[in-house]
């Protein structure tokens, strides 16, 4: 039987296209077995766990990596035992809170170094290697003109490797400080709270000023310092204390009047004959009784202490030491007695410089 070359060849181009077709087909539809690893420029993120979160710590040498759920770079340092000195430090501070999830802390440990400062050789343990910000720390003051240098080690046998540092001092360098402004206390009659009490109804600030000074040195060493500005960057606010009194009715004791007679009230309440007479001695061996050490005489005559209380002596056991009384002459305080207590606990002897008047 013979067979037509033409049909023969037709069914060899239908199979062949059959064939193709099938690969196609199962190609399209077979299901992957592989992924393709797709490229990214994303930096894989960790999982967090119950607010975990992946922290470094880099200490010298030493890297290591924990996941914590620890709150502050402290809780870190704690939980791993990591111990720290005092001159160490850390970078975020202590407190600072873990807030991301790939937290780095850096651990500067100290070391020391020797400081050269004109006649002055000290050893101190710093962790910065800036040298201004290390002497700084130190407590070395570093004035504007100042430079920090290294130098060689020149007591290298008694501290063996150990960096050192010259500080040079500027010519006509200038410096600024800020120092704090006292406070001054104000005090007030208040007839409305118990005679020989006190209430503080303003409490004193400080105050503070910026100084600025212009620093002569010779060889390194300072020899001057020359004031050239001031500024006032906060006034001070004075203390207010209120002093319980019991109004007098009375003239106020004068040196002519010799003795003083008046109704009044003593510390236990008691309505009290009170008598005054005056007296002209050296206070200064009392003062130290009630913490003064010195005294001054207001323009009246009468003697006071810093606070403007008029020095007063009195029988002690009803009127002890350093306590506030009223006087016909303002508040005063008890700093001395004497021999009159004995027949009138209720009297007292002012302070006056009316008999020398030698402002003593």
């Amino acid at each position: 039987m013979r067979t037509d070359k033409k049909s023969l060849n037709l069914a060899y181009y239908l199979a062949f296209f059959l064939f193709g077709l099938f690969f196609a087909l199962s190609v399209v539809f077979m299901p992957k077995t592989f992924a393709e690893d797709e490229e990214t420029d994303e930096e894989p993120e960790y999982s967090v766990i119950d607010s975990e979160r992946f922290v470094t710590i880099y200490d010298g040498e030493i890297k290591k990596t924990v996941k914590t759920d620890a709150e502050t770079v402290r809780d870190v340092l704690e939980r791993l035992n990591i111990v720290l000195s005092k001159t160490d430090s850390v970078s975020p501070e202590l407190d600072a809170k873990i807030d991301a999830n790939n937290f780095f802390i850096n651990i500067y440990r100290s070391r020391p170094i020797l400081v050269l400062d004109g006649a002055l050789s000290k050893i101190v343990n710093v962790s910065s290697y800036d040298p201004l910000t290390a002497l700084r720390s130190a407590g070395f003051t570093i004035y504007d003109g100042d430079k920090v240098e290294p130098v060689s080690n020149p007591n290298f046998l008694e501290t063996g490797f150990v960096s050192a540092y010259r500080i040079i001092r500027g010519d006509g360098a200038t410096i600024t400080l800020e120092e704090d402004i006292p406070f001054e206390t104000e005090t007030k009659k208040d007839y409305d709270i118990p005679a020989g009490t006190e209430e503080v109804r303003q409490l004193g600030e400080l105050g503070k000023k910026k100084l600025t000074f212009h620093i002569k040195t010779v060889n390194g060493e300072e020899v001057e310092r020359e004031l050239i500005s001031e500024e006032i960057l906060r006034a001070p606010v004075n203390r207010l204390v209120a002093v319980g009194a019991t109004k007098i009715s009375a003239n106020a004791l004068t040196a002519s009047m010799g003795r003083n007679r008046y109704t009044s009230t003593n510390l236990q309440g008691e309505t009290v004959e009170r008598q005054e007479t005056f007296y002209d001695l050296n206070m200064s061996v009392v003062m130290s009784y009630c913490g003064k050490s010195s005294y001054t005489v207001r323009d009246d005559g009468a003697k006071v202490d810093d606070e403007g209380y008029v020095l007063v002596a009195a029988e002690l056991s009803r009127y002890p030491r350093c306590s506030v009384v009223e006087t016909s002459l303002g508040p005063g305080k008890v700093y001395d007695t004497g021999g009159f207590a004995a027949t009138n606990p209720e009297q007292f002897d002012l302070a006056t410089d009316w008999t020398n008047r030698d402002g003593i």
